[in-house]
């Protein structure tokens, strides 16, 4: 399954958060929201308007294309863990069918 871009936002969000091991209360109250809706933003319950991500993104000190990057590249990588697990894995028979066989 894809990964959503909220849910890869708001991991970002909260990684950056806590790198700067600061609360989600201090993060709410400095981006002007509440902390309910800042919570249910990283967890990928909302998804934040172009306003709300400006304001946590300048809470947090980050720029908007930083946090947008980083959760661009957290879905890409999601996607090649789904395409990796998606590839069919070879069957004994199928395995032994390929080998060469042997003049005795």
């Amino acid at each position: 399954m894809t990964m959503l871009f909220r849910h890869a936002l708001g991991s970002t969000l909260r990684a950056a958060r806590v790198q700067q091991q600061r609360s989600l209360r201090d993060v709410a109250a400095a981006a002007g929201m509440s902390v309910g809706y800042l919570s249910e933003i990283e967890r990928g319950h909302k998804e934040a308007s172009s306003e709300l991500l400006a304001a946590a993104a300048s809470a947090l000190g980050q720029p908007i294309a930083g946090l947008i990057a980083r959760a661009a590249e957290m879905m890409a990588a999601a996607d090649v863990a789904v395409a990796v697990l998606a590839i069919p894995a070879q069957t004994s028979a199928h395995s032994a069918a390929q080998r060469p066989v042997s003049a005795a």
